[in-house]
Order: structure tokens, then C-alpha cells, then sequence
């Protein structure tokens, strides 16, 4: 679901990053109050967490693989708003340091992963849920489908994107320049794994998580009972730092599952016979063209990250440097948000006392 550079259009691109940045201005302007203090690190928890568990590859159908995303948890415990910065900041460092997913294409994945699947995640939640008490099982399952729906419908738009390529952006012969599959392709091959598996695993870790919170932190979710922690800004509880750790050390089983995810192949798999038939195989037996679209072969060289594809060049063990890009990519997260809140503090205290001394 990570829409690598050159098979979105220069125009598509520029479009999205537009789009994007409406959002992302309002989702500063509405959460600066409350992501100070104690709130900003239930951000950086978030954004770490969607980092580590999009590493954690499934097999797809056609023989390709797709993962979690974890916004529905994130929306549920920080609101859309937050939720929508703390994907896009994961989404942020994988595009810069790993490689995976463009910085070209970096609006268009978080407008799918991070804005539309927070704002799908957050009202599809609240809209199942209401009415009903904390202890509910109605919640349980609003979490369930507030998970599946979002990741559903980011895969469809990122299925669109792809699809209207073709129909878009084409040379004088008719060969397209981006993405090579129309839409009666793209929309199959992209919805058949997320409707059946990453769905439904999307699914069961927001309900798994959701249920979790609320036995043993409701606060977070905003179901404290009156008269605690409901009219103060939770603490960001240790154990679920622990989790994250844990996850981190896990995260080598991510790569297990083997095969590029639909629509993330390199220029020279085009070329290679074996990741031809892969392609075809993918993509409802249609085939890919001979060679990459020319848009696509020169944009796909546009940034080169220092980690690609989670695989630091000074470690010979993919497993290791699997988890090695785990601490690296929380380590940054970490670092950001702790520079943030720096920055965010000291021009607080700056304005409070000039406020003082007038």
C-alpha cells in the first residue's frame, strides 16, 4: 500500500501533497493545545507503534504481501487529528530513511493511510459505539470495524491512484508512463488480500488492543469513570512501552513472508522473467508491460534512503538488521517528537513571559 516513486504522475503527486496539507495544517492547529505535556508522548507511542507494525509482512493471495497499519488504534486513542499525525510521521520516516513508499508519492500515502484512514477509523468507531456503555461489547466491535474499514479504504483510493495512471498519463503509442495496470486491474488485485487478510488482522489487533486499553487503561480511551483521571490528560502507562519493545524484537518474523507488495516492484522486476510471471500472477493473469513505463523508471530514482528496504549494508544477517531498523526508525520518531515538544516548550515560555511583562 505504499505507493513507491514514479508510478504516480508529477500532477497526481503535486495534487495529493495538496490535499494533504490542508489536513495536515488543521490537525496541528486543533491538537498544539492538547498534545503538549503528557499527550505528546501518546503521539510518539502511536507513531512508534504503526512504524513496528507495519514491518510485520502477511501473504496475500497472488503470491504478494500486505501488513497492518495500525491507525484504527491510533484514531481510537488519539483522536483523528492526532491520529492523522502520528501515521503520517511513521509513514514520513519509512519514505526517508528505509525507502518504502516515495517522497514523491509521501502525500498521497498519508492522505490514504493517515488522513482518510484516521478520519474512516474515528467515525466509524464512534458511530457504532454510540449510545453504548464503556464496558460494552458493542465497543469491541466498533474498534474491530473501525480497523477494517479504514485499512480497507486506504487500499481502495491507493487502488485508484494506481488504477487511473493509465487512462491519465500515456505516450503517443498508448503505453502508459506510470502505473502500468487500469482500474478493472488494480481494484481487484489490491482489494482481494486487504478485504480477506490484512483486514480482517487489522481487525483483530484493534479489538485486541482496544479491549486491552480498556481493562487496564480507560483513561486513554477516554472511558475513565467521573472523578478520575476523565477531565486530565492520561500518562502514557510503561507497560505499553513494553509492548512496543517487545514488538521490536520481534519484528525479523516480519520478513517471513516473501514477495513484493502489489504495485511496489522496481524498474529492472519488469525486465526479469521470474518477477514477470510474479507480476502477472498478481494481477489477475494480465500482463505487465516488457519493460518499466518510462515515467516510472525515471522517478524511481529520486531518493535513495540510507536503510533501503530495512536492510542496513553493514549487517549481513537480514534478521538482525530487520530489528536493527525497528530501533533506528522508533529511535527517530522518539527523537522528533522529543524535538517538537523542545521547540513547542521554550516558545511557550517565551510567550507566557512576555505576556507577564506587559
Amino acid at each position: 500500500m505504499h505507493i513507491p516513486d514514479g508510478y504516480l504522475s508529477p500532477s497526481t503527486c503535486a495534487t495529493m501533497y495538496v490535499a494533504s496539507a490542508g489536513f495536515w495544517w488543521q490537525a496541528l492547529r486543533r491538537t498544539r493545545r492538547q498534545m503538549l505535556g503528557r499527550a505528546l508522548p501518546r503521539l510518539a507511542l502511536m507513531a512508534a507503534f504503526c512504524f513496528v507494525v507495519m514491518l510485520f509482512n502477511l501473504p496475500l493471495p497472488g503470491g504478494t504481501t500486505g501488513h497492518a497499519l495500525g491507525v484504527g488504534i491510533a484514531a481510537i486513542v488519539l483522536g483523528p487529528w492526532g491520529g492523522m499525525l502520528a501515521v503520517s510521521l511513521a509513514l514520513a520516516i519509512q519514505a526517508l530513511f528505509f525507502g518504502d513508499g516515495g517522497i514523491t508519492t509521501l502525500g498521497a500515502n498519508c492522505f490514504n493511510m493517515a488522513i482518510v484512514g484516521s478520519i474512516a477509523a474515528w467515525g466509524l468507531y464512534q458511530l457504532i459505539s454510540l449510545g453504548s456503555t464503556a464496558n460494552s461489547k458493542r465497543r469491541l466491535v466498533a474498534a474491530a470495524l473501525a480497523g477494517y474499514g479504514s485499512i480497507n479504504l486506504a487500499a481502495l483510493l491507493a487502488a485508484i491512484e494506481f488504477g487511473i495512471q493509465p487512462m491519465l498519463f500515456h505516450d503517443a503509442s498508448g503505453a502508459p508512463l506510470y502505473a502500468p495496470y487500469p482500474l478493472h486491474v488494480a481494484i481487484p488485485a489490491m482489494m482481494a488480500g486487504h478485504l480477506t487478510i490484512a483486514g480482517v488482522a487489522e481487525a483483530l489487533m484493534t479489538a485486541g488492543l482496544f479491549g486491552y486499553l480498556r481493562r487496564n487503561e480507560p483513561a486513554l480511551l477516554g472511558l475513565a469513570k467521573s472523578g478520575s483521571e476523565s477531565n486530565a490528560t492520561p500518562k502514557t502507562p510503561r507497560s505499553l512501552w513494553g509492548g512496543l519493545a517487545l514488538l521490536m524484537l520481534l519484528a525479523p518474523l516480519g520478513i517471513l513472508a516473501g514477495g513484493a507488495a502489489w504495485g511496489e516492484w522496481a524498474p529492472k522486476d519488469f525486465a526479469d522473467q521470474a518477477a514477470r510471471a510474479q507480476i502477472t500472477a498478481a494481477s489477475g493473469n494480465v500482463a505487465a508491460p516488457a519493460m518499466a513505463p518510462k515515467g516510472l523508471s525515471r522517478l524511481a530514482g529520486v531518493w535513495t534512503a540510507p536503510l533501503p528496504d530495512y536492510a542496513p549494508r553493514f549487517v549481513k544477517s537480514a534478521g538482525f538488521g530487520y530489528f536493527l531498523s525497528a530501533i533506528f526508525g522508533v529511535g527517530i520518531i522518539l527523537g522528533v517528537v522529543w524535538l517538537v515538544q523542545l521547540l513547542t516548550g521554550r516558545r511557550d515560555e517565551t510567550r507566557d513571559l512576555a505576556e507577564r511583562e506587559r
